[in-house]
C-alpha cells in the first residue's frame, strides 16, 4: 500500500526485511490523521505512541517556569515522534507535541511494539538506529545552542532544515533558537543586509 511505502524504505535502510517482514511490520502499524494543532501528548500524560510521519511537521516543546514555550524538535516527513522516555519507563512526559500542520502518522503502541519485536528481533536494528538518529540530532542542537552565536545558529538552522522555514511560523523557530522573534527578525535583516 502506497501508505506503508515510505516507511518501508526507511526501515529496509536499517537492514534487509523480507516482503513477509514488512507485511508483519505493517499490519501492527496504526495510521493516524491529526490535524493542525491538535495536540498528541500533554505534559502530565504517559506518552502511548511512536510515530513514524508520512507526511506533515509536528513539533516537541515544553512550558518554562515562565509560561514560554520552549521548543526541542521540529520532526517532519520520514521522522519519528514521541517521548522515548515516557513510552519506554511509562512516566508522565515532560512535554507536548503538537501538529503543525494536517499530518499521516503510521503508530505503534507499547503493545504492538513488543509483539514486533518478539516475532521479528531484527526489527531491534530499526529502533536502535532510529534512537542514535535522535541523540545525534540532539547533541548537535546541544552544542549549536550552547557555542555558537544568534547568528550562527540560525545559519545553522536554515542548513539543517531548509524545508522548515518555509512550514514553521517565525515565531517557533525563534522559540526553537532560544530567542526571542523580535530578535530573530534583527537576525535575519543583518544577514540579509550582509549579503546584498
Amino acid at each position: 500500500m502506497m501508505m506503508f511505502e515510505s516507511i518501508n524504505d526507511y526501515v529496509n535502510h536499517c537492514g534487509n526485511f523480507a516482503s513477509e517482514d514488512l507485511a508483519v511490520f505493517n499490519s501492527l502499524l496504526v495510521p493516524r490523521s491529526v490535524k493542525k494543532k491538535q495536540i498528541l501528548l500533554r505534559e502530565g500524560e504517559i506518552c502511548n505512541f511512536e510515530a513514524y510521519i508520512v507526511k506533515g511537521c509536528i513539533r516537541t516543546y515544553y512550558i518554562d517556569e515562565n509560561g514560554s514555550e520552549a521548543i526541542l524538535q521540529f520532526a517532519i516527513e520520514d521522522w519519528w515522534v514521541g517521548d522515548i522516555g515516557s513510552f519506554h519507563d511509562r512516566t508522565p512526559s515532560l512535554f507536548y507535541i503538537e501538529a503543525m500542520e494536517d499530518s499521516e502518522l503510521l503508530t505503534l503502541n507499547v503493545a504492538s511494539k513488543a509483539a514486533l519485536l518478539e516475532r521479528l528481533p531484527k526489527f531491534e536494528r530499526v529502533f536502535r538506529l532510529m534512537i542514535q538518529r535522535h541523540l545525534v540530532a540532539v547533541e548537535r542542537r546541544l552544542i549549536r545552542t550552547m557555542a555558537r552565536t544568534a547568528e550562527e545558529r540560525y545559519l545553522d538552522f536554515i542548513k539543517q532544515y531548509p524545508k522548515i522555514t518555509q512550514r514553521v511560523p517565525q515565531h517557533y523557530i525563534a522559540a526553537y533558537l532560544g530567542m526571542t522573534p523580535e530578535f530573530l527578525s534583527k537576525v535575519r535583516r543583518r544577514l540579509a543586509t550582509r549579503s546584498a
